[in-house]
């Protein structure tokens, strides 16, 4: 579990395909990651299977490679990292688990005030409101105002514009997108309490 809040931008360093999957290299500032641990990387929860100094690796399955941007990263390529929560730490951004629920493809770059408007697929933007949660590239970010066919607005804070990969958005980039856990429960629970399934 993580909260979106994002502790440092890792470099990819190399992916190389193997038969189970891509194995996929960071260079990042973070210490003290240990094999075996969980990092949101792009907001995709990832076993790190191996450390160096100044790296870490892990080994992304081939559907995540389908569902998620982590296929469209290259050598050089900007990510966001966050670690998993620990028991007793600041729950400052909002739940995450890490199981991105598909892609969204930015469509306006504003500087002032620093705005990015997103498309979704309609199985995505069903679930987003006004002024509710959701994590784009593992950043928890709040939805603006204006929601309309298939887009939805975010504002950034410097410091958050400044301290992730957001500063190197260009329009067309291909961001992860994790849709609030509660407004998934809640919507499916309406659901069936309409009688409409699953």
């Amino acid at each position: 579990m993580f909260t979106g809040l994002i502790e440092g931008v890792g470099t990819v360093l190399s992916l190389r395909r193997r038969s189970t999957g891509t194995h996929l290299s960071i260079r990042t500032d973070l210490i003290g990651i240990t094999r075996g641990e969980s990092i949101a990387v792009n907001g995709v929860c990832q076993t790190v299977v191996e450390t160096g100094k100044g790296s870490f690796s892990c080994d992304v399955l081939s559907e995540t490679l389908r569902i998620t941007n982590v296929g469209h990263l290259r050598p050089g390529s900007l990510v966001n990292l966050e670690r998993a929560l620990r028991q007793g730490d600041r729950l400052g951004g909002h739940i995450v688990n890490g199981h991105v629920d598909g892609m969204g493809t930015v469509t306006s770059v504003s500087m002032s005030p620093l705005r990015i408007e997103i498309s979704v697929a309609p199985q995505l933007f069903k679930y987003l409101v006004p002024k509710g949660s959701v994590a784009v590239d593992g950043i928890s970010l709040t939805i603006g105002p204006q929601l309309a066919r298939g887009h939805f607005e975010v504002f950034i804070v410097p410091h958050s514009w400044e301290n992730t990969n957001l500063s190197n958005t260009r329009v067309g980039r291909k961001v992860n997108i994790e849709i609030d856990i509660l407004a998934k429960y809640i919507y499916n629970f309406l659901r069936r309490g309409r009688g409409e399934g699953t």
